[in-house]
């Protein structure tokens, strides 16, 4: 039989491991999954695993799903670190892309291309305003940010719906509820020809080396942990939970707005009702896939990407509900967390009958 045994400290190897463990996994039950649909299992893990990276065409359009994916990611992981467990960066992400996306509307022909900086810092601050009624509320009211900035997704959405049904509406769409598409001005810079890449790749990783930075070689960043790990320990040193929180929360919205910025100025140029396309809670996983490092997180971001990819081709070529990009990144959480266990426990063999020391 196996039991469970308690290690005297957690498993660094474990720590490491874990994810791996759980990618192997979560391939493992997709290949049951394929044949129990009746599909090729091998052609299903191919269309996930395979086509995503065969071209560089495919690989520039990893690069795209991956930059929203890892921006808001990057955000979470402060959160996270801190204690703060802010849920709604898909409202965060669509309120950004809402603030970016009315600036975009203002440009003419003969605006300068210099809006663009215009139209990110306004994602930044939309995102940020949104993380920060969460912050707000839990300051003052000590309500549960979990609940709140869940549900600011759903009001975030709805804000997205009106405008693009009512006053933003373009008259000349057809009746379709979308803005007008946005001038060629605004559009983010594209890193090369004939791709859908634009700045913002860089700027994730850009990022990704800052939280670094800021995480692990500062000492706000030290204080940041600290009153997420021991909020008693931080007040006996000086450090403002007070300020982790706030500090937690707008660091997360202004990410997670800076990535819709990008999206609405960059792949998509205009607003539509599918602007939420599930980014805020996907960097979820791949935060904890990447174990709330930077760089896991970014091999996590691609991973996740790859998800987005393969069920959009599955949904075409074998005919397969796009759901199953949830399925897979559920399948990657679930496994993550049973695997998580090995990191405070190890698992012993014992023989039937047998009794423990």
């Amino acid at each position: 039989m196996l039991k469970l045994e308690p290690r005297p400290q957690a498993s660094q190897f474990w720590s490491i491991a874990s994810p791996l463990l759980a990618l192997v996994i979560t391939v493992v039950l997709g290949t049951i999954l394929f044949a129990a649909l009746g599909k090729d299992p091998v052609k299903g893990l191919q269309i996930f695993f395979w086509e995503p990276i065969s071209s560089p065409y495919r690989l520039g359009e990893l690069m795209v799903k991956a930059t929203p994916l890892l921006l808001i990611a990057l955000g979470l992981a402060v959160c996270f670190r801190s204690n703060v467990w802010n849920i709604g960066a898909e409202g965060q992400f669509v309120i950004g892309a809402l603030a970016a996306g009315g600036v975009a509307l203002l440009a003419g022909k003969d605006t300068s291309r210099f809006i663009v900086v215009a139209i990110l810092f306004a994602g930044i601050l939309g995102g940020m305003a949104w993380a920060g009624l969460t912050a707000l509320l839990r300051d003052k009211f000590n309500a549960n940010e979990i609940l709140v900035s869940l549900m600011l997704v759903y009001v975030a959405t709805l804000i997205l719906n009106y405008m693009v049904f009512g006053p933003w509406k373009d008259p000349g769409g057809y009746n379709f509820p979308q803005t007008k598409t946005f001038e060629a001005v605004t559009q983010v810079p594209k890193l090369m020809k004939g791709s859908r890449v634009t700045i913002g790749l860089v700027l994730a990783l850009l990022a990704a080396g800052a939280l670094w930075i800021y995480l692990f070689r500062t000492r706000a960043g030290f204080a940041q942990q600290v009153g997420g790990l021991a909020p008693a320990a931080a007040r006996y040193a000086g450090f403002s939970s007070r300020r982790a929180l706030w500090t937690a929360l707008l660091i997360s919205g202004g990410a997670a707005g800076l990535a819709g910025g990008l999206e609405v100025a960059g792949p998509i140029g205009q607003l539509t009702p599918y602007v939420p396309a599930g980014y805020g809670f996907a960097a979820i996983i791949v935060a904890f896939v990447g174990r709330l490092h930077p760089v896991g997180m970014i091999f996590s971001a691609i991973l996740m990407s790859m998800f987005y990819i393969g069920g959009e081709l599955a949904q075409s070529r074998l005919g397969l509900p796009k759901s199953l990009t949830g399925v897979f990144q559920g399948l990657l959480l679930f496994t993550l967390l049973a695997c998580d266990t090995l990191m405070a426990y190890r698992i012993r063999f014992m023989l039937r009958g047998a009794r423990s020391a």
